[in-house]
């Protein structure tokens, strides 16, 4: 998991693809654009990007105030369960 900060009218100064991990961009603050692989779009505080492997990615500020994101890397695929299928209901004090 890493947190980056673009500033007005930077972007990410390389394109780069991952071979075995996916990633996933949540951003938190600003506007921007996305590029992946030809494919560019708009990003906006709220945006949740992933990006499969093989796939080139960039990333680039296009609002006045700096843009803020979370980028969680993760091996493509290795989600075995999510809360449904992995969760399970325990008993506890509850001391909230």
């Amino acid at each position: 998991i890493s947190f980056g900060t673009l500033l007005a009218g930077e972007s990410v100064p390389f394109f780069h693809s991952h071979m075995e991990n996916e990633e996933n961009y949540i951003i938190l603050s600003g506007k921007g654009r996305f590029q992946v692989d030809d494919e560019v779009f708009d990003i906006a505080e709220g945006s949740v990007v992933r990006v499969a492997t093989g796939c080139d990615r960039n990333l680039k500020c296009t609002s006045d105030e700096p843009m803020t994101y979370i980028c969680i890397q993760a091996k493509e695929g290795s989600l075995g369960g999510y809360t449904m299928t992995d969760a399970e209901i325990t008993q506890r004090d509850n001391r909230l």
